[in-house]
């Protein structure tokens, strides 16, 4: 099988979708601080299975159960060091053994996904956590992740410039293959923007070139705002990746999505014709909405 980076040089290719949205959908609780990664412990069946189901819609990269899946937020479950380590490797396997034979990207999500209160749609942490410590908190996981086989990490939902500098640095300590991936917002000019306010074209341009970075994109961005993310994801000159969300919106009081779905696969061409190379969904966007994405994505 070719590389991931070896197939992006020569068509566009399908991720997966919401892996949370489809546990939900079978009955599953996520609503714990552990969302889906508590089913690494108390159900990886139930992992296999909706990777499969994602799978079955033509995904051809699982993404793992790991976004929420921490050494600190494990310990807070009662979960020592040691078996939080194992949990989160244990992720890559399932995913593999769910996909059947694609590529396993790696969850990384943002420190404001281990305090599990919305916050990686503000930044706000990153007022008093700077780049020394956000990289001690993803370096165990990036380790774990690599070691167990992922074909690529998947830093994603990152909503502020100095996490994406740090995890850009780790990612070269540790020479490991990386997408990077911003939530953002489109200001007055059009211009595509962090949750913090900065410019995802300034934040891209701190890839440009990475000798680690495979792709840089947008994720859990309404999809009404995903072309101005993709352009200034382009600039980088990396290959670009999206994933939005349906378009609801997060309530982290209240733990529920509110507002109206806009994922759509007519939406499709237009992501492609501006740079789109990785096209899948976040949040709230399933198989059936993978498998109608899919029919629009050319060369497949």
């Amino acid at each position: 099988m070719p590389s991931l980076g070896d197939t992006l040089a020569t068509r566009p290719v399908l991720l997966d979708g919401g892996l949370s949205t489809e546990l939900e959908a079978r009955g599953h609780d996520v609503s714990s601080a552990l969302w889906s990664a508590r089913l690494l412990r108390d159900d990886p069946a139930a992992i296999v299975a909706a990777h499969a189901a994602f799978a079955a819609a033509g995904a051809e990269v699982a993404t793992t159960a790991s976004y929420q899946a921490t050494v600190e937020g494990f310990a807070a479950a009662g979960v020592d060091a040691a078996e939080a380590r194992r949990l989160i490797a244990s992720s890559v396997a399932l995913a593999r053994e769910g996909q059947g034979g694609g590529w396993v990207a790696g969850s990384v999500g943002p420190y404001g996904a281990m305090l599990a209160d919305g916050s990686e749609y503000s930044g706000d942490y990153v007022e008093s956590v700077g780049v020394a410590e956000l990289r001690a908190f993803h370096r165990p996981r990036m380790e774990v992740l690599a070691e167990a086989g992922a074909d690529v990490l998947a830093c994603e939902t990152v909503p502020a410039a100095v996490e994406a500098e740090a995890l850009l640095a780790e990612a070269e300590a540790l020479g490991v293959p990386i997408w990077l991936s911003l939530t953002t917002v489109v200001d007055a000019a059009g211009l595509a923007r962090t949750r913090r306010g900065e410019l995802a074209a300034d934040v891209f341009a701190m890839a440009a070139g990475g000798a680690t970075v495979l792709a840089v994109g947008i994720n859990c961005t309404a999809p009404a705002a995903v072309v101005p993310g993709i352009r200034a994801a382009a600039t980088s000159d990396e290959p670009v990746v999206v994933y939005p969300n349906s378009g609801e919106t997060w309530d982290a009081a209240a733990r529920a999505w509110t507002g109206p779905r806009g994922v759509s696969p007519d939406d499709v061409p237009s992501w492609v014709t501006a740079g789109a190379r990785l096209v899948g969904g976040c949040c709230r966007v399933g198989p059936a909405d993978i498998a109608a994405l899919g029919t629009a994505l050319p060369g497949r």
